[in-house]
């Protein structure tokens, strides 16, 4: 039977403001990427959404970003391999530990945005990521964009890594996703984002926004919690995936 990791970004709410409708696509999921407080997020987001997740036996992960409240961590920052080994650990270890108050242990660490970005083909900015999370310990797992040179240095370091692909994003000729802000980049539609997923997981393979068709081993497909639509987006995509016989299940 095919098995697909189904990810959300999440813990996006920061003190008054509230970002996403977390309780409600949880259940629908099974990893969710918690938002350490640099991009979004704060301690009593971070505890609550850890709780909501080990309750719906979702696995616990990190998603460190920039730190870049006001540009929600989608701004290109010039960084050390130094300064991305010590924001990834640093930020990691906050999810961490919330973990294991509520009984759970941190099963993935997922960087988010521009930190993402930069990271998924410069091979410094992907060893120091993959150096911290190989330093965490207990097994950790590296989401990282299928086929992108992040994941061949992690699996390089022993590393266990899952390739991720996007259900409502647009992909470039080479793979990496389309800068957000431009044509096509997001999908909006829930049927072309199920026909788009369905793609990656049954076929390998991605149509670019130029119309190309570009390799892709998908291990865990994420769904942005922020993205308008987002809980019938994740109810479309269990539905089809009920249909066709597709498991869904943390790596």
């Amino acid at each position: 039977m095919t098995r697909i990791d189904l990810n959300c970004d999440m813990g996006e709410s920061f003190g008054a403001w509230k970002m996403g409708a977390d309780a409600e696509i949880m259940p629908l999921i099974s990893s969710a990427n918690i938002a350490c407080g640099f991009h979004a997020g704060d301690p009593a987001t971070i505890r609550k959404t850890v709780r909501l997740a080990v309750d719906h036996g979702v696995a616990v992960g990190a998603h460190p970003s920039l730190p870049d409240l006001q540009g929600f961590g989608r701004r290109v920052m010039r960084i050390s391999p130094q300064e991305m080994y010590d924001l990834v650990l640093y930020q990691a270890g906050a999810i961490e530990a919330f973990a294991r108050a509520a009984g759970a242990k941190l099963h993935h660490v997922k960087c988010h945005g521009a930190l993402y970005n930069m990271a998924a083909n410069d091979e410094a900015l992907s060893d120091a990521m993959a150096r911290a999370v190989q330093d965490l310990g207990g097994d950790v797992v590296l989401y990282a964009l299928s086929n992108s040179r992040m994941m061949q240095v992690a699996r390089g370091r022993g590393l266990r890594v899952a390739g991720e692909v996007f259900a409502d994003r647009g992909y470039l000729d080479d793979g990496t996703l389309a800068p957000r802000g431009s044509p096509g980049a997001m999908i909006e539609d829930e049927a072309g984002a199920v026909a788009h997923a369905l793609a990656m997981i049954e076929q390998g393979f991605v149509t670019s926004l130029s119309g190309k068709r570009v390799p892709v081993a998908p291990d865990t497909l994420c769904l942005h919690g922020d993205q308008p639509g987002a809980v019938a987006f994740a109810k479309a995509l269990r539905k089809a995936f009920a249909d066709r016989g597709i498991a869904v299940g943390a790596t």
